[in-house]
């Protein structure tokens, strides 16, 4: 037998008055319905992390040889599941980024988080500075600051900006120590800027601190330029 193909068949005027009836008997506007706009394109893997960072830092681009350096080795250690998954970022190389206030770290450790997720591998990951790192842990009431340290310190790439601007304390010390003695031990990238000379982390930071850093990091010296200034001056 030949097969039969059927035009396609425009809906009676009938059939048309009993969906407006069932439309109206339910409080539906027949004309929302109509004009229900289509659904939105899904956001690519490098668009949804854009959209989850600070808008300044939405396009940052890493471009310093030292740190497209660091991305290429994270992303060569990246590891996949199970058979057939994507690789994750696990563990991992860390950087320490020394440099005047504006040099540009920043832009350059949000860039190459953005360097990672272009490369087609899955990473979880977390910003803070460590002035706000301070303040969320502070002991108060209805907050479990251990919980959150402890999730802090198991994230698989964690941003650690700004350490060294707080001011110092034997308590900032020892949150300091906890926080990179945990990523230390577990391998854990870790990309960590500060406006301090290297010379200076110890005397900052204490002993313990920059013993690890120095053993768990690839240190990159900024040119001494705030690019902010110079930006603004041109």
């Amino acid at each position: 037998m030949r097969p039969h193909n059927r035009e396609p068949q425009s809906l009676g005027e009938g059939t048309l008055d009993r969906m407006a009836r069932i439309l109206a008997v339910r409080n539906i506007d027949q004309a929302a319905v109509a004009e229900q706009p289509d659904e939105p394109e899904p956001l690519s893997r490098l668009d949804a992390l854009s959209a989850g960072m600070p808008p300044r830092y939405r396009t940052a681009a890493a471009d310093h040889p030292q740190v497209l350096a660091w991305a290429r080795e994270v992303i060569e250690a990246a590891v996949a599941p199970s058979p057939g998954a994507r690789r994750q970022v696990t563990t991992g190389p860390s950087l320490l980024m020394a440099g005047v206030v504006g040099a540009g770290k920043t832009h350059q450790a949000y860039g190459a988080v953005r360097e990672l997720v272009k490369s087609g591998v899955g990473v979880r990951w977390r910003a803070t500075t460590a002035a706000d790192l301070y303040a969320e842990l502070r002991p108060r009431q209805g907050v479990d600051s251990e919980q959150e340290l402890a999730a802090i310190s198991r994230c698989p790439l964690l941003i650690l900006d700004d350490l060294g601007a707080a001011k110092a304390s034997d308590w900032t010390e020892e949150i300091t120590y906890r926080l990179i003695n945990r990523r230390y031990n577990q391998m854990l990238p870790t990309l960590i800027t500060t406006n301090l000379r290297i010379r200076d982390l110890r005397t900052y930071l204490g002993d313990r601190v920059a013993s690890r850093l120095a053993q768990m990091t690839t240190r990159v010296e900024f040119e001494p330029v705030d690019r902010r200034r110079h930006r603004t001056a041109a």
